[in-house]
């Protein structure tokens, strides 16, 4: 700071000298110049010693500074040494501190490590006995699976075999169906288990022979009203197949529904006219269709010839609905006979009244011995209570005996206490 003091000063003297050397220069040109150069002359040397005087109390400032320095330094390299000691000690200090914590640490670390090798030898231990567990326990369960497998391709294997044997079934049944002859006693043999799953045996009869001489394939002994009812089974396939092979063909289509409609018009028309005999057979037939997708489509798409054989009181049944026809006939059979045996039930509830009638006279008979017998008992209860109170009495005048006596002549004893 001192020093560029110093050069600002030195600076400043020079542009004083060099404005005194101008001014002199531009004096009047009469002046003398002599005067002019002595005058430079003299503030030159006045600048001179005042640089000098600069000069002395710079460098005395300087030496100054540079003693206050050199003592600063001094004292700031005692202060760093003494620094640097302590900091020495401190970290000598932290050393051991820290050797000591690292030995702890160590030992703390190494029991860990220990414990921890000894969980997980446990943990090990324990992870082999469950997978041996786990292993026997899958190897079990891959047993098992196996013989399950085992039970499922027998199972899938007596599978293929039904289904081969119902392919045999089909393949004999589309040859039945494709015969007129046997698909009716198909037909018929259908017809068969419904009538007797529900019917009992003398409520039916198979093949009967009516007076005109047709013979029905079965014939319901309803009693009157309704009468006997003639079941025949029809099986109309061929054309109904048609229908069905026909598609979207307009032409085919039409001609088949009108075969169909044919058909069954023909059936209906030989039931009216063969099985509705009057004071022989009920009022109404039934027409046994044996396909529920026949009677469907009959239903669905032919009402008019439903219609025309309900008036001609023919009656379509497929299946389920004579199930349900034959249900409602086992119930009324049911019921003829149970009318049928309303007199013997009759009788038979008389009898009961007459033995009721007994049992209730030999009751009162019975009751009339027990009043009898109470009676009985409490008169044997009174004389008892009279034996009783006569012994007591009795007893007491045999001890007044005893502590007393007898005068002289008289005979003691109960005669005499009798009397």
């Amino acid at each position: 700071m001192s020093e560029t003091m110093l050069l600002v000063a030195v600076a400043a003297l020079g542009v004083l000298v060099l404005l005194l050397a101008v001014a002199a220069l531009r004096r009047p040109a009469g002046a003398d110049p002599t005067e002019a150069f002595a005058l430079l002359a003299g503030k030159l040397e006045a600048v001179a010693a005042t640089q000098e005087r600069l000069a002395g109390s710079t460098l005395d400032r300087l030496a100054q500074q540079d003693r206050a320095l050199a003592e600063r330094l001094e004292s700031g390299a005692r202060r760093m040494d003494e620094a640097l000691a302590a900091q020495n000690r401190r970290m000598a200090e932290d050393r051991l501190a820290s050797a000591d914590r690292l030995a702890q640490v160590a030992e703390s670390l190494n029991g860990a490590i220990a414990a921890q090798n000894q969980r997980l030898d446990a943990a090990l231990a324990g992870q082999g006995e469950k997978l041996s567990r786990t292993l026997a326990e899958q190897a079990q369960r891959a047993q098992e699976t196996a013989g399950q497998i085992h039970e499922r391709l027998a199972v899938i294997d007596a599978a293929r075999q039904n289904m081969e044997a119902l392919g045999t079934q089909v393949g004999t049944l589309a040859s039945i169906l494709g015969n007129k002859q046997s698909r009716g006693a198909f037909g018929e043999m259908q017809l068969r288990q419904l009538i007797e799953d529900r019917l009992p045996p003398e409520g039916f009869s198979w093949q009967h022979v009516l007076s005109n001489g047709t013979r029905c394939d079965c014939l319901i002994r309803l009693p009157h009203p309704p009468g006997p009812v003639v079941v025949d089974s029809k099986f109309p396939l061929e054309a109904w197949q048609a229908l069905r092979d026909a598609g979207e063909d307009v032409g085919a289509r039409t001609a088949a529904a009108r075969q169909f409609s044919a058909d069954m018009r023909r059936h209906v028309d030989d039931i009216s006219k063969k099985y509705l005999i009057a004071g022989e057979t009920a009022e109404a037939a039934i027409l046994f269709v044996p396909s529920e997708a026949v009677f469907a489509e009959l239903h669905t798409g032919f009402a008019a010839v439903v219609d025309e054989a309900q008036r001609r009181r023919v009656y379509v049944a497929s299946p389920t609905t004579l199930w349900a026809m034959l249900s409602a006939m086992r119930a009324l059979m049911q019921d003829v006979r149970m009318r049928a045996q309303a007199g013997r039930i009759q009788e038979e509830v008389g009898r009961l009244v007459e033995d009721v009638s007994r049992l209730n006279a030999r009751v009162g008979g019975l009751k009339r011995h027990f009043d009898q017998a109470q009676d009985d008992i409490r008169q044997i209860e009174i004389s008892t209570d009279k034996i009783v109170r006569r012994g007591g009495r009795i007893e007491s005048v045999e001890l007044e005996d005893a502590a007393l006596p007898a005068p002289a002549g008289e005979s003691g004893g109960p005669a005499s206490l009798a009397g």
